[in-house]
């Protein structure tokens, strides 16, 4: 890695008629061969390698390794001719960037076109090259660290894109008994159980599928949350900027988010042109609307985010782990493009949420439970035919726990079942240990000083019923007994001519 900086120290007095060159050059010399190599290997560092003083302007040429980067080193500079400089009466008011490259190996084929504060970018034969638009603040606030870390993880992010596979088999169900062999998203339509809402991805269900949804959730309940010791939460629906930040999500989520806006103000007056247009022309003036609204965030995403907030700044007692909560008391939203399809790919989707909070050994074991009662629940009431794979989300790479995925320590397992109609396997379920992620992201600590793990894992309500209805169809006397008595009697309440 290489970093070439061209930079001027901005003074407040002309320095050539108060300084001699040779103080400046045996200042420059000091600075080359203490300053500049304080806390690097030997033989490493930085180098002034050219200085140019012109009226109130001293030019700086620095070149330097990764392991005191150009923009540190300009940054001691400044400190170092201010002492110097300040004896002699003249301060230093400001920094200039002229020009600052980065070039560092790289992999071919592996084409970056755009980053932010970086004006150019080249490609060589196994390197790149950046040419930064940086100015003083962003020296101060690490803007150059932050984009070597940002190309650091498009690295590993290819890495793992580009692997066949981040899935183990670890366990497959018996075969089943299948009773349907369409699509029972079709199959509801036609008998008016649901229909499309307004919205794209969308849905209204209807009293049969609704009571369905229900019996799900009552035989969680009863054969997972309550015999684990799950007490119940309402985590927010509405997720600001500030949770995405610190979960992490904010990185990546915004080809996927639903964003929630808020106008500038209540003022009538400021919308006044808009609601006149609307009456005169009976159409939704967008662009005008664009103009008048702030975005403040977005809809629930990932569903526990934002229920880091209750613990965030606190400190835990030992004695109180491990934790356990559920949350099922709204929508997720997440727009899926052109993938839609049927119940089982929404934008918009119900969803039971279970999180549990402890030390490292509690949320790896009770991780183990948790499998352990979705297997009764899938073979005992649902008698799907499923299997339970091991992920390793690429992301875990670049948040520094690939190791820790790898041994199986922190990841997912998801939870398949086959579609009989096309004979593909659909994700309806998972159990994910996400290791000290959110606690540390939210600033939440144990008394002892250990690390605090978590996990959490979510209960899809349209995944399992498209799970289910696609091997067993919709005609309850097909459905295994003790399901078709947690469901009792579907309800008949629309009739259409």
């Amino acid at each position: 890695m290489e970093f070439l900086l061209k930079a001027d120290l901005k003074c407040s007095g002309r320095v050539s008629e108060a300084v001699s060159a040779s103080e400046i050059e045996e200042l420059v010399k000091h600075c080359n061969i203490e300053l500049l190599k304080k806390g690097a290997p030997p033989g490493c560092g930085a180098e002034i390698v050219g200085c140019k003083v012109a009226g109130e302007k001293i030019g700086l040429n620095i070149v330097s390794d990764r392991f005191i980067r150009a923009h540190d080193a300009l940054l001691r500079l400044k400190n170092e001719f201010a002492k110097f400089l300040g004896q002699h009466r003249i301060g230093i008011r400001g920094m200039e960037i002229e020009d600052y490259e980065i070039a560092m190996e790289w992999e071919e084929g592996l084409e970056i076109k755009k980053l932010p504060f970086v004006r150019e970018i080249k490609h060589e034969e196994g390197r790149i090259k950046l040419f930064l638009d940086v100015d003083e603040f962003s020296l101060e606030k690490r803007i150059p660290d932050r984009i070597i870390r940002l190309l650091a993880d498009k690295r590993e992010a290819a890495r793992w894109k580009g692997k066949k596979e981040h899935w183990e088999l670890l366990f497959e169900s018996n075969k089943k008994r299948f009773f349907f062999d369409k699509d029972p998203t079709e199959e509801l339509i036609k008998r008016d159980w649901i229909k499309h809402a307004a919205g794209r991805g969308q849905w209204i269900y209807g009293p049969q599928l609704t009571k369905i949804f229900r019996a799900f959730e009552r035989v969680l309940f009863d054969n997972l949350l309550k015999p684990l010791g799950y007490e119940e939460m309402i985590f927010p629906k509405f997720v600001p900027w500030a949770v995405w930040k610190r979960s992490g999500h904010a990185k990546g989520i915004y080809p996927e988010a639903y964003y929630v806006c808020t106008p500038k103000t209540r003022d009538p007056e400021f919308w006044e042109e808009v609601m006149d247009y609307y009456k005169v022309t009976n159409e939704i003036p967008l662009n005008m609307i664009k103009e008048r609204i702030e975005p403040v965030g977005g809809m629930c995403y990932a569903q526990c985010p934002p229920f880091w907030v209750f613990l965030q700044g606190k400190i835990i007692p030992d004695e109180t782990l491990p934790i356990k909560i559920f949350d099922r008391s709204g929508t997720s939203h997440r727009y899926e493009s052109g993938g839609l399809h049927g119940i089982e790919r929404l934008d918009e989707f119900h969803r039971v949420e279970i999180v549990w909070i402890g030390k490292k050994e509690h949320v790896i074991e009770h991780a183990k439970q948790l499998r352990e009662k979705y297997r009764r629940i899938f073979e005992e009431f649902l008698d799907i035919e499923w299997r339970e794979a091991w992920v390793t989300p690429w992301f875990m790479a670049q948040e520094g726990k690939a190791g820790m995925a790898e041994l199986k320590e922190i990841g997912t397992i998801d939870y398949e079942a086959i579609l009989p109609y096309s004979g593909k396997w659909l994700e309806f379920q998972n159990v994910s240990v996400n290791g000290d992620k959110y606690p540390k992201g939210f600033s939440v600590k144990l008394q002892s000083g250990e690390d605090l793990w978590s996990g959490c894992s979510g209960v899809g309500l349209e995944r399992w019923a498209a799970a289910f209805l696609a091997q067993k169809g919709l005609e309850q006397d097909k459905w295994p007994a003790k399901f078709r008595s947690a469901v009792g009697e579907l309800p008949e309440v629309f009739r259409f001519l």
